[in-house]
């Protein structure tokens, strides 16, 4: 019989759910150094579960592991948050267009309640909740894409955003206005039974239009996709 301990997958997820819920909510900010055996201490469990998390973490792109220093909050990679956003904002724009004509009554309703919300929390924006309701958004207008293989790189992409770490909003608060708006724009679209390839070409363009704004906000001379 090995000596490796064996991982508890029931704390291992609730280690990696304890620290994702902190590094989204910017606690645990990038560059923070993540030590095992406290937080196995403030969870009351074994080192060997969060550790198990903590490698979740990493291959998910949310935390570094630098040698004779350990394991950290990652820092936001602007090439890498350029490119997923790149790629996310063409997979996404046509999974929405091909998911348009099979959404319901009831998923539209469900995407306006969602876009009231974030309308509502602009006059004091919570970045992170912000953040996850724009995500439930858009997955309310794309899940219905009958293509799988779409869908499952949309999620890739969502999936490695989260890795990239920060909120593009918490960067630039000032887009979130504009992405409310953006969203009231392709829920119309859709209502109104548009072309697919014009849902399309918004809903890139919004993905793409959140790039650029958080681009600009490190380079002023950063030139725009949206005008291209």
């Amino acid at each position: 019989m090995s000596g490796t301990p064996t991982v508890d997958i029931s704390k291992s997820a609730r280690a990696y759910d304890w620290l994702q819920d902190r590094i989204r909510s910017h606690e645990y900010a990038p560059g923070y150094r993540l030590v095992i055996a406290p937080i196995a201490d403030a969870l009351e469990m074994s080192a060997v579960p969060v550790r198990e998390a903590v490698r979740r973490l990493e291959a998910e792109g949310l935390v570094t592991f630098e040698h004779n220093v350990g394991a950290r909050v990652a820092l936001v990679d602007e090439q890498e948050y350029a490119s997923t956003m790149q790629t996310l904002g063409l997979v996404e724009g046509l999974a929405t267009a091909l998911a348009a004509p099979l959404l319901q009554p009831a998923d539209l309703d469900r995407a306006r309640s969602v876009n009231e919300t974030m309308r509502e929390l602009l006059t004091d924006l919570d970045t992170s909740r912000f953040t996850r309701l724009n995500q439930d958004f858009h997955a309310t207008l794309y899940e219905r894409c009958p293509n799988p293989h779409l869908i499952d790189l949309v999620h890739r992409g969502w999936g490695r955003l989260s890795g990239i770490r920060d909120s593009t909003f918490a960067f630039v608060p000032g887009r979130a206005s504009h992405s409310v708006a953006e969203h009231d724009e392709i829920l119309e679209l859709i209502a109104a039974g548009a072309e697919p390839l014009e849902i399309e070409l918004t809903a890139r363009n919004h993905r793409w239009r959140t790039m650029d704004a958080f681009l600009r906000s490190r380079h002023p001379d950063h030139s725009l996709s949206e005008e291209r």
